[in-house]
């Protein structure tokens, strides 16, 4: 049986408070995982809570990249859903390691989407990249 796409539940430790608690360097972080992944970015948006954290996603062609931040803690948990197999998950977990410094990531890998259907009847948007560079041009 073959999936929609894959979630990808990532838990980073020990990363600096002040990193955590910046919505800038948390973004830049989230978008160079993206830009590493190899996705196609569409629009992010980030929010900084009173009195710390940051929440934040990116919006894919292939999904979406999402961000929660506890400086207090040093932790961050980020989930990045993609359709397809095309995106680079372990390029994208290894700048969101450098970018916030985390001590240690621990990983979860889950597929989405089971259908039982044959492979070849499962589509993964193909063209929604290509959309995307299209209205970029214009």
């Amino acid at each position: 049986m073959k999936s929609l796409g894959s979630h990808l539940i990532l838990e980073l430790h020990e990363c600096p408070a002040a990193l955590l608690d910046d919505p800038s360097r948390v973004e830049r972080a989230l978008t160079r995982a993206v830009v590493a992944s190899g996705a196609t970015l569409i629009k992010p948006f980030f929010h900084q809570f009173a009195p710390h954290g940051v929440s934040g996603v990116i919006i894919i062609a292939e999904s979406h990249f999402s961000v929660h931040t506890w400086p207090e803690y040093g932790y961050a948990a980020v989930d990045i859903f993609t359709c397809g197999d095309c995106i680079d998950l372990e390029a994208a977990v290894q700048v969101l390691r450098q970018e916030l410094q985390a001590g240690s990531v621990q990983k979860m890998l889950l597929s989405r989407g089971m259908l039982d259907l044959p492979a070849d009847m499962i589509q993964h948007k193909p063209g929604a990249a290509a959309e995307v560079r299209a209205r970029e041009k214009n």
